[in-house]
């Protein structure tokens, strides 16, 4: 039983160093915390150490996490701005996913020579568009009170739901089990927001958080079913913050605390675990193919979503600007990695080729969009007047979905 406490004391210190580090940085605590995972894992194998390998309880916390992680990045959609901005938003946010997709899908199969599901899994991974990189971009510059960020969030909500969906029925096995999870997933997310909204302002506003543990409580056991289904806990998690996100909308006291609780306690548990699974020798040894479908993704983007930029009356500087946060990737690609390499889809080199080409393209495009391509001035007809945007000292640090 000692063991287990010096293993969450490390876990737990590495993720204290991470944050520090963040801090100090301006760097997103979730590519520190895949950093310092890395270099412990490959130390711990160097070294024979066992305190930084996944115990089952790690995994299961890391599990929670991706799955919490996800159902925030759902909720934080505004349904309004949605309704309004719906085919611009959809045109992109789904030629995001798809271009990418099928590109790294190909690539990986046809010149990689990776097997058809290992390929499938590549597509998956290096389709996302990081909701985190995103949304901390848009309420940093300020972009986020613009009819212009509310399009760009609107469309990576498109793209992650590709990604999600994409995830959930490629790998799925098509049995009763399936077809019980599709039916009680669909009737549980068409009575959700009543039982919720009737729920919160009954039992909300107290310090025992009731409405978080009934968030918790359908993700488990909405989560439950997935994995019986043979599906993926991400897919209704997803699907449960976007019926519930106008709740938030008004109201953002709940999801600021669920934040603060899976920031504090769950997501430094599913980044690190993400490192310690990166193998150094084989990123080495497979740096071609990491150079080869980080490039694809950001080719298959790029010729993707500017045109539908253009075609949309986005102007130039704003388009190259649209088009480079949407080829930001993080916590969904990971967790698609993860999800193959876990389930036995890809192996370890494969698996550190792609997380390394997410944490690239979290980092690259970003850079690339907030030193040469800030908006200035954003108008695209929707609103009176043009807003004025400032610029941000710290435009990577990109608190997470």
């Amino acid at each position: 039983m000692e063991q287990v406490w010096y293993t969450a004391a490390a876990w737990i210190g590495v993720a204290l160093l991470a944050s520090l580090i963040s801090i100090r940085l301006g760097i997103s605590v979730a590519l520190v915390e895949i950093f310092l995972g890395c270099i412990a894992g490959n130390l711990g194998t160097a070294f024979g150490w066992t305190i930084f390998k996944p115990t089952p309880w790690i995994n299961f916390l890391a599990g929670f996490a991706s799955v919490v992680l996800t159902f925030l990045a759902g909720a934080e959609i505004e349904p309004e701005a949605f309704r309004r901005l719906w085919k611009p938003s959809l045109a992109i946010g789904f030629i995001s996913f798809l271009a990418p997709f099928l590109g790294c899908m190909a690539y990986a199969y046809y010149v990689g020579g990776w097997p058809g599901e290992s390929a499938q899994i590549a597509g998956v991974a290096l389709s996302t568009t990081s909701m985190a990189v995103v949304y901390a971009v848009m309420v940093e510059t300020g972009l986020n009170n613009t009819e212009l960020g509310k399009l760009i969030l609107a469309a990576c909500f498109i793209t992650d739901l590709g990604t999600v969906l994409a995830l959930g029925l490629l790998f799925a096995e098509y049995d009763r089990w399936l077809l019980i999870f599709a039916v009680v997933t669909l009737v549980t997310l068409w009575r959700l927001p009543g039982i919720c909204r009737w729920f919160f302002s009954l039992w909300g506003g107290r310090v025992i958080e009731p409405e978080i543990k009934l968030i918790f409580l359908v993700l488990t056991v909405l989560g439950g079913l997935a994995v019986t289904a043979r599906s993926e806990a991400v897919l209704p998690a997803y699907l449960f913050g976007m019926v519930i996100a106008g709740l938030f909308v008004h109201d953002k006291v709940i999801l600021h605390r669920l934040r603060a609780t899976t920031f504090a306690l769950l997501t430094p548990f599913f980044f690190i675990k993400a490192g310690t699974l990166v193998s150094l020798p084989a990123l080495v040894a497979g740096f071609g193919m990491l150079t080869a479908l980080f490039l694809m993704k950001m080719v298959t983007k790029i010729v993707g979503i500017w045109p539908l930029c253009r075609l949309f009356g986005i102007p130039v500087r704003e388009s190259n600007y649209t088009t480079l946060l949407m080829a930001t990737g993080l916590t969904f690609g990971s967790i698609s990695a993860l999800f193959g390499l876990t389930h036995g889809y890809i192996d370890q080199a494969q698996y550190s080729i792609l997380v390394t080409g997410v944490i690239a393209s979290a980092v690259i495009p970003t850079i690339i969009a907030q030193v040469w391509f800030q908006p200035r001035e954003v108008s695209l007809g929707l609103q009176e007047e043009p807003v004025v945007l400032g610029t941000s000292e710290h435009f990577l640090h990109m608190p997470e979905d």
